[in-house]
């Protein structure tokens, strides 16, 4: 393409990079050549910018980080000044998204029109990063320090709209940007031809009575996690220079924190989160051309808690839902839970009532399965039990339409066995929603053996429909997420036998990093719930050693929050669970009755033994081939299991840590008391043993053994 066309004398220099437009080196290559030759070009008196496709610009290529294109000229704030220094104006024709870099190059420009829908922010901060092309030094000249700091502290996305008059845009529409952009590029030339200086936003003065103390209080909210100071706290000084230093030294300010910030392990691991989510998208083996089938009706067999917050999923897409009960009270109840969702929606803020009213409108119920017959998605969200779902599914097997999909909300049963209760096993799935449905991002779609491609192209589809962070799973039991899990609970109640205490065992989770501990999950998830998990597995595999202690809570009546009291007390109107003396006398007294000494054991003992328990089993996971890729695992346990983000994932924290360092330890971890079979549960995943003395990487691994 030509690097720009003139329209009566304004240059149209279009950033033209499908499908975001994004600031890799080409187009930084492109937008240089432009500028320089419209500079000199006697025939151009205006610039205007604009982009190909759907949007302006998507911001900064990620994936240019670590490699030589990512340091090659022209970097971004030399590129974006030069342009801000232009002679001749330059107005940003902004359309459909102007995000990171992309919102940082409108920022350089002397005026922006956008259209009223364009979305826009500076995202930077969720990955661990800071606007690092100006946007620190510049958004606040145009906003505001208050406005400014809350776009880039929270990396929220707003729309042009909601921003019409906060100074960023001169002119926002419902018409045809760039036709508007060009009218106000030829105006601002006029303005130059009669000598009037251009407005650029260096230039322009930031101040705020009493910024410094604003942003002292600002500092005040912020947490710093284990690994070390936040990218929202870099984000504060460089706002607090862009408030108390010229321009040019906060720009400094603003390179000199982002340098730090991209050489951070937080970064690091954002960075592989981010990336890997988009890799889970990614299903190695299916067939090319496959299509997704239609989708516009669906029906939720099960109106409990998952059931009914599946529903919600659901109807929030804006698709038609039929939720099944057996009886009309328990399709009440469905119903009551449904309208005290959207009702609190609504008194949050977050939905208007006539939005609210709308989608509750596309939820029906019904107490037979008649209505099926037209549903193009079934998903079951019945009770845990291989009769029951047996029941379900021979039922739905015989009053659906050829061609639906047939689900499963199963979070541990064998899909396949699922599948064969139905003479159409091709058309059954697992989708294993975690709770609340509504809010949780997680889907693992459960590929069974005979699950046709179409079928599981459909899936995916619905989950970016819906919202939702698809990991592809194969068959086992509790598949990738619950089938860690499994060891990772199994060894933190073997450290109460050995001296922790529950509050401890959380605690020193908690500051590592997760979102919450063990024995607070199992809290929030129902300990009967536990106990019944953990009694069938016992009965299908009479090796497995868990703490006896979990049941002595249980068979207490300490179910959980639900009871008021579990591993924890649960006051009446405190916010924070209590520990429990009752629970602390159990568990050093079931130790005595094992004859165990109790020891101390230290937050790095605790925080080791769980995590590298979901290492050594996601490596036999790895090479099971039940997850296609490292990464997936590492997505499943961010997006659901409240793995810390910024540490990427369990299978990037062990290779960061070296695979040889993690053997070590368990071995280290495999001499323990004889009840335990410590040496069986720690001996290292022959994939982590084949690795390690290979000095392979998980992302090679995956190269090799793809198709």
């Amino acid at each position: 393409m030509s690097l720009y066309e003139v329209n009566d004398g304004v240059a149209i220099i279009t950033l033209d990079r499908p499908p975001l437009n994004t600031q890799g080196l080409p187009l930084r290559r492109h937008l240089d050549d432009a500028l320089r030759a419209t500079g000199s070009d006697s025939n151009v008196v205006a610039i205007v910018i604009t982009g190909a496709g759907r949007c302006f610009s998507g911001g900064g290529d990620i994936t240019e980080f670590n490699l030589p294109a990512g340091a090659e000229e022209p970097q971004a704030p030399a590129l974006f000044a030069r342009l801000e220094a232009s002679p001749k104006p330059v107005v940003a024709a902004i359309h459909g998204m102007a995000l990171g870099g992309g919102l940082e190059l409108a920022l350089a420009c002397h005026a922006r029109v956008a259209h009223a829908s364009t979305q826009v922010g500076l995202p930077e901060v969720n990955l661990g990063l800071l606007p690092g092309a100006g946007g620190t030094q510049r958004l606040p000249r145009l906003v505001g320090v208050e406005t400014a700091l809350n776009l880039i502290l929270k990396g929220t996305v707003s729309s042009a709209a909601a921003l019409a008059d906060s100074g960023l845009f001169d002119r926002v529409t419902e018409g045809s940007v760039l036709e508007e952009a060009i009218t106000l590029a030829r105006s601002l030339a006029a303005d130059v031809a009669e000598n009037h200086t251009l407005r650029r936003t260096s230039a322009l003065a930031c101040h705020m009575d009493n910024a410094q103390a604003f942003i002292a209080f600002a500092r005040s909210t912020l947490k710093t996690p284990a690994g070390g100071p936040t990218a929202a706290q870099a984000c504060l000084d460089c706002i607090e220079a862009a408030v108390c230093l010229p321009f040019a030294e906060g720009m400094a300010v603003e390179s000199e924190r982002f340098r730090g910030l991209a050489t951070s392990s937080q970064f690091a691991g954002l960075r592989h989160a981010f990336l890997a989510e988009r890799a889970a998208a990614n299903v190695l083996d299916l067939p090319d051309g496959t299509s997704a089938r239609e989708i516009k009706r669906a029906a939720v067999i099960g109106g409990g808690t998952m059931g009914s917050g599946i529903a919600i999923t659901l109807a929030n897409a804006r698709l038609a839902v039929l939720l099944i009960e057996r009886e009309q009270a328990a399709l009440d109840r469905a119903f009551k839970t449904i309208r005290e969702y959207y009702e609190q929606s609504v008194q949050r803020g977050k939905l208007s009532s006539d939005t609210a009213a709308a989608r509750i409108a596309l939820i029906s119920g019904a107490t037979d399965y008649a209505g099926i017959a037209e549903a193009d998605l079934v998903i079951e969200a019945v009770f845990e039990d291989l009769e029951v779902k047996r029941e379900v599914f021979e039922r739905l097997d015989a009053v659906a339409k050829p061609g639906a999909i047939l689900a499963s909300n199963t979070s541990m049963l064998d899909l396949d066995l699922i599948a064969a209760f139905t003479r159409r096993p091709q058309d059954v799935i697992g989708l294993h929603f975690f709770s609340p449905a509504p809010v949780m991002k997680l889907l693992e779609v459960v590929r069974g053996a005979k699950t046709a491609p179409d079928v599981l192209v459909s899936a995916l589809a619905l989950a970016k429909k819906i919202g939702k962070t698809a990991v592809v799973a194969g068959v086992c039991e509790g598949f990738i997420g619950n089938r860690m899990i499994e060891a990772y609970l199994m060894q933190a109640g073997l450290l109460l036998d050995e001296g922790a205490l529950p509050h401890q065992v959380d605690l020193a989770m908690e500051q590592w990093g997760m979102a919450m501990g063990p024995f607070r999950m199992s809290d929030m998830a129902g300990n009967d719930v536990g106990a019944k998990i953990r009694a069938a597995r016992i009965e299908r595999d009479a090796s497995r050693v868990y703490s006896g202690v979990s049941d002595l809570i249980t068979a207490m009546g300490r179910y959980g929050q639900k009871a008021g009291r579990g591993w924890y007390d649960y006051p009446p109107g405190a916010r924070k669970p209590s520990p429990s003396p009752e629970v602390q006398s159990t568990v050093v007294a079931h130790s005595a009755q094992l004859g165990l000494q109790r020891r101390h054991i230290s937050d790095e003992e605790i925080v080791d033994r769980l995590v590298l328990a979901l290492v050594n089993e996601g490596f036999k996971l790895l090479e099971e081939g039940i997850a296609q890729r490292a990464s997936d695992i590492d997505v499943v346990y961010t997006a659901g299991y409240g793995f810390p983000r910024w540490r990427g994932g369990p299978m990037l924290y062990a290779e960061q840590r070296g695979l040889a360092d993690v053997i070590a330890a368990l071995s280290r971890f495999s001499v323990g008391p004889v009840y335990q079979h410590a040496e069986h549960f720690w001996r290292p995943a022959p994939l982590l043993v084949r690795l390690a003395e290979s000095g392979q990487s998980l992302a090679q691994f995956n190269l090799k053994e793809t198709p």
